[in-house]
């Protein structure tokens, strides 16, 4: 698997952290939460910071730090 590249976990994070109740671990409920919460123009970055907050959320992960 694909590592993610440090600004899809750096922002992840910092939302995780800022907005812990605004993601799940459906994928398509945290698609609209990073976009209604971010102004990331670009659908592919978009999705890939979803994809990796719901993987954090499934596994458990709602630090930043882990």
């Amino acid at each position: 698997m694909p590592v993610s590249p440090d600004y899809v976990k750096k922002l992840g994070n910092l939302l995780l952290e800022r907005y812990p109740e605004a993601f799940t671990e459906d994928f398509k409920q945290n698609k609209e939460s990073v976009e209604k919460l971010t102004n990331v123009d670009s659908k592919n970055v978009r999705n890939r910071i979803a994809g990796y907050v719901s993987r954090k959320k499934r596994r458990g992960e709602n630090s930043p730090n882990q």
